[in-house]
């Protein structure tokens, strides 16, 4: 059993609580859920499961307290989260023990992961401290004078919902609750299930930071029973949700006109081109697809390769993924765990059957036991198979080989998902024009797609979401304009003589 803060659980230790306002405390009807390690189903405590009544609670209570909250100062929310960063970094073995018992993350990833949502506490603190209106003069546009003067403020939305998910319970929950905070929005955040230990831990330290009540409040459930109540709910002002399409969707349809800010699937593509350096390339195509078993929005799904150096790479590519330890990821020498669970299992050997039965070749892996899957490449890969198309959120890889740079651009930009891609190529003219000719939201050059750094933009297209996240772009998502326009009056002569 890993240790736990005393605050957030009941009399028992091991049954975490809501929190609403001030306090901790269970859910109206006393109900709960149990949370089981993906790696061996050992059970590491219970989560409270929300009724609609404790859904109405928190986002009353969220409601309440923002408008308070935002009276206080940017510098007095930034000294907030610079103490909540630095009580992450204090509390980072706690953290990082979560992490890999609630969802199997590998030591080295977890480390990376707390603190990197340090790091974000104190970027988005300092950026909040620049982050201000502007004044526009009227005569700048034709057939205006100065005496028209318009001053541009910022006002935050008012109440957040930020959903996160399970595979980054830290860093995906601290990327919508840091930016809400700065620009002085009050939050009700329900983070997933799964991670839901270690996301109520880091709730626990922003209270602890001093935050007031309210101000932060945490709910856990079944989405099936509170998801409606929450998005729906007519003082929620914005929601920040990370998931999957069909769920962002379905908010999408949910939540009218307010506004909406969401990272949902992709099917990332890496283009291979003749001229790609092939060591580095494998190398970093099998971290983009097998990192965390490939349970990121942003792992390379698919990879596209031109003929002359088809070979050459998957040969690289499968010797790499062969040298993967699968295992407990407690263990240090453990490079991939398990996936979250056996219908994420299931979903993953679908896919698989289905290409290999419609003539695909296994070049590694498809060896499976219970939740742990090793990493296997698919080569001759073609359109008609469900891997080239669906999202697996595990660690599969098809290799998509096709005549030349324009059947690349044409496969790629054919997938409903416009999130990343990566292309390897020495030349950077063609690095360029593919970059601009690819219909998703970030083209990455030489390296695996990645949602960092954490102030780059981050955004996709078509099904993979909307706004722009990155620092700077999260705390403007989480504000609205107001625009004073001051009509100025000459002064009259001889007035006041």
């Amino acid at each position: 059993m890993v240790r736990t803060f005393p605050e957030i659980a009941a009399e028992d230790g091991r049954t975490f609580q809501l929190l609403v306002g001030e306090a901790w405390r269970p859910a109206a009807d006393g109900a709960t859920m149990e949370a089981l390690s993906p790696i061996n189903d050992e059970f590491i405590g219970r989560v409270a499961s929300a009724t609609v009544e404790d859904a109405n609670a928190v986002v009353q209570s969220a409601a309440q307290a923002w408008p308070a909250w935002n009276g206080r100062t940017f510098t007095e929310r930034a000294e907030l989260l610079h103490v909540v960063g630095a009580l992450m970094r204090q509390h980072l073995d706690l953290l990082v023990d979560l992490l890999v018992v609630e969802i199997a993350k590998p030591r080295d990833e977890a480390i990376a992961s707390v603190e990197r949502t340090a790091c974000l506490m104190d970027y988005f603190a300092e950026e909040g401290r620049r982050f201000y209106g502007e004044i526009i003069f009227g005569d700048s546009f034709p057939g205006y004078s100065r005496n028209k003067v318009c001053q541009v403020y910022r006002d935050p939305q008012g109440v957040i919902l930020a959903i996160s998910p399970f595979n980054y319970p830290l860093n995906l929950s601290g990327s919508k609750i840091a930016p809400a905070l700065i620009t002085g929005n009050s939050v009700v955040f329900k983070p997933a299930t799964q991670g839901a230990i270690a996301a109520l831990h880091m709730a626990e330290l922003f209270r602890r930071a001093g935050l007031p009540p309210g101000v932060l409040n945490v709910v856990t459930g079944r989405s099936s029973v509170i998801g409606d109540a929450l998005v729906a709910h007519p003082e929620v002002d914005m929601i920040a949700f990370t998931g999957s399409t069909e769920v962002g969707q379905h908010i999408a349809a949910t939540a009218g006109m307010i506004p909406l800010m969401m990272e949902l699937g992709g099917k990332d593509a890496a283009i291979v081109l003749a001229d790609a350096e092939l060591g580095l390339t494998a190398k970093e195509i099998v971290k983009g697809a097998f990192s965390f078993a490939g349970q990121r929005c942003t792992a390379v799904k698919r990879v596209l390769v031109v003929p002359e150096v088809a070979d050459a790479l998957v040969e690289r590519l499968v010797s790499l993924s062969e040298a993967y330890r699968v295992g407990d990821p407690r263990d240090p020498s453990v490079k991939m765990g398990p996936v979250a669970s056996a219908a994420a299992a299931d979903l993953v050997q679908e896919l698989i059957d289905d290409a290999l039965a419609r003539g695909a070749q296994l070049r590694c892996g498809n060896q499976r036991n219970g939740r742990y899957l090793e990493p296997t490449i698919l080569d001759g890969v073609t359109e008609d198979m469900r891997v080239a198309w669906e999202e697996p959120f595990g660690p599969v890889l098809p290799i998509i080989r096709v005549g030349g740079v324009s059947e690349a651009l044409a496969v790629a930009n054919r997938s409903s998902y416009g999130l990343q891609s990566c292309v390897f190529t020495q030349d950077l003219d063609q690095a360029f024009w593919l970059g601009r000719q690819l219909d998703v939201g970030t083209v990455n050059i030489n390296g695996a797609d990645s949602r960092g750094p954490d102030h780059f933009p981050f955004v996709g297209r078509k099904d993979s979401g909307l706004e722009t996240q990155g620092v700077h772009y999260s705390i403007s998502a989480m504000t609205k304009t107001k625009a004073i326009t001051f009509n100025l009056r000459p002064p009259v002569a001889g007035a006041g003589a």
